[in-house]
């Protein structure tokens, strides 16, 4: 069976990470990272981890539940995410 190899993350790929994670702890607010990771059913540490940029790239399914758990579309979220460079 072959092994995939990861390709490296790019500047982009880590400026898009922080965009995610500051747009996620914006829409977080006041309610506390066990509150959202639960509702998600994700760990407050991996939600601390993408808030933080720690964690560029997040599963698509992670980032589908914290949008829900936090009442962002998805769409709003890739049209951030995806731009070159952040105005």
């Amino acid at each position: 069976m072959a092994c995939m190899v990861r390709p490296p993350l790019t500047e982009l790929d880590h400026e898009r990470g922080n965009r995610l994670g500051a747009l996620l702890r914006q829409a977080r607010g006041d309610r506390s990272m066990t509150e959202v990771a639960a509702t998600a059913g994700i760990s407050p540490e991996t939600l601390r981890k993408i808030e933080t940029g720690r964690v560029p790239t997040p599963a698509f399914f992670t980032i589908a539940a914290l949008a829900a758990a936090l009442g962002i579309s998805l769409d709003v979220l890739a049209e951030i995410t995806t731009s070159e460079r952040a105005a």
